[in-house]
């Protein structure tokens, strides 16, 4: 007696994942991301934790809690819940982010080192705002005799399409803001990993952190 031939659940998994990636193509069509911040009010914010930090007599984490207690306050449904700290290596450079929202048009990180790091800080298309908390950045544009020095308020615009030699000086940390292509920037901070660390439980964290966040901020501003 012939035993019945069970079917290969593959087709249905694929006609599920097709009409599930069709949905949300339309979805982005019908309700394409929008920017939710603002570098003015990253300079805000980040300047306030400034203060608060010297009113206290406290430290780089005292600004940081800060920093993300503010924008809990102002922005309460785009910011993780439960942010996570993974290293970065990207441009030459090695830091450690705290990534406090990512979706496909803007993300907002804490990024920084406690040893100092320097590198390329990548040609993107987006614009990038880094806003020091503590410490210092210099960065040199190419043909620069003069480094531009960025301390503790200070907000470093680098425009979409231009890139710059950076270096973060030891206990050093800065609000980063990334507003543009986010898609087109992944590559960059995951070539370093993929072909020169290969680091890849933090390329699983990152990537992680990175869909959880791009979904959660689809379905917030669809409205689901």
């Amino acid at each position: 007696m012939s035993r019945p031939t069970l079917k290969s659940p593959r087709p249905a998994r694929r006609t599920a994942l097709f009409v599930l990636l069709v949905a949300v193509l339309i979805a982005l069509y019908l309700h394409p991301p929008q920017p939710v911040f603002t570098p003015e009010s990253m300079a805000e914010i980040a300047r306030t934790a400034i203060v608060h930090s010297a009113s206290v007599n406290g430290t780089a984490q005292t600004t940081i809690d800060s920093v993300v207690q503010q924008l809990r306050s102002k922005y309460p449904a785009h910011v993780l819940k439960d942010p996570q700290w993974v290293f970065n290596n990207a441009g030459g450079a090695m830091g450690s982010m705290l990534v406090l929202h990512i979706s496909l048009v803007e993300y907002v990180i804490i990024f920084g080192t406690a040893v100092g790091t320097t590198g390329h800080t990548g040609r993107f298309m987006a614009d990038d705002w880094f806003t020091m908390l503590v410490g210092e950045q210099w960065a040199a544009s190419p043909g620069s005799l003069e480094r531009e020095v960025f301390k503790a308020g200070d907000q470093h615009l680098l425009p979409r399409g231009s890139c710059k030699h950076y270096l973060m000086k030891p206990d050093s940390w800065a609000l980063e803001y990334a507003r543009g292509n986010i898609l087109s920037m992944l590559p960059f901070g995951f070539a370093d990993s993929l072909t020169s660390t290969f680091d890849f439980v933090t390329v699983w964290k990152t990537v992680v952190i990175a869909a959880k966040g791009v979904i959660t901020q689809l379905l917030t501003q669809m409205g689901a």
